[in-house]
């Protein structure tokens, strides 16, 4: 059975209505993916978020850090997988079969990080950022320490509580609004 066929829950405008910029940037996607992604679609209702929220999403994912590109969705992943958030399980379990070549690595993440055969540095960070997600008043310096002793530098860190902040966000914001993903993401690289 298909998931439900809507972006959100809530009314979507018609990408022929956005400003100039905003039309560019979803013909770049198209091009690119292939396709818009819902969740830039569910954030043109409101187009000074949208733009906030690319810019933010470019500056996370995909500017200069210290973590991977792999390493940021791996995180995005993760924490999802806390969330429970449909969409973002499916939007970025594909870019980890992508990025990593492994179906199976996605999988695992998404389902139980635990049972992948991760390096000590990835394991360091998926347990930060899973226990970032699930008790956030529970971290402390030791949780930092055993970052640095994976190999992180302080900007490392800072990155990865970034992102699995920038996570914690979009999940709440996708399953408040009942964001679906793209069904094209479910066959894609595997």
């Amino acid at each position: 059975m298909p998931q439900p066929n809507h972006a959100m829950a809530l009314p979507v405008p018609d990408a022929d209505t956005l400003d100039d910029d905003l039309k560019t940037y979803f013909a770049k996607c198209q091009d690119k993916l292939g396709l818009v992604p819902n969740v830039l679609r569910s954030y043109a209702s409101r187009p000074e978020k949208l733009r906030t929220f690319i810019k933010l999403y470019n500056e996370l994912m995909l500017g200069d850090s210290g973590l991977s590109k792999l390493e940021r969705e791996m995180i995005a992943v993760v924490v999802s997988s806390a969330n429970h958030c449909y969409y973002c399980l499916a939007a970025h379990g594909q870019a980890v079969r992508k990025l990593s070549g492994d179906p199976q690595l996605g999988e695992m993440l998404v389902m139980n990080y635990r049972v992948a055969p991760l390096p000590p540095r990835q394991r360091a960070m998926l347990d930060f950022a899973w226990k970032l997600t699930e008790t956030p008043h529970l971290m402390g310096e030791s949780d930092r320490r055993a970052l640095r002793d994976a190999g992180f530098g302080d900007a490392d860190i800072f990155d990865i509580a970034d992102v699995a902040g920038f996570y914690n966000m979009s999940n709440r914001v996708a399953s408040a609004v009942d964001m679906m993903p793209n069904p094209e993401y479910h066959q894609m690289d595997r």
